[in-house]
């Protein structure tokens, strides 16, 4: 019984700060050139297709439009159109 109790006391490691899932999730939409809607925080939303990323921001690639530079900090949520 002791032994179950000390195997039961272990704690879960931290799982990892970074996990490459928001890395993922772009270069897999930028592949397959999904048509997405960034709405951002102040409530305007946005139509097109992510072409580029980094750290701090997106390239928003639209159709008769001027592309865009989003800083990631001013986007609410997206999703797929």
């Amino acid at each position: 019984m002791n032994a179950r109790r000390n195997q039961n006391n272990h704690k879960k490691p931290v799982p990892p700060e970074h996990t490459n899932a928001e890395n993922f999730y772009y270069v897999k939409q930028m592949q397959a050139k999904t048509p997405m809607v960034i709405v951002l925080k102040d409530g305007e939303e946005l139509h097109g297709v992510i072409e580029w990323y980094d750290k701090s921001c997106l390239k928003l690639s639209r159709q008769d439009q001027p592309n865009l530079l989003i800083y990631k900090p001013n986007i609410k949520y997206m999703y797929k159109a």
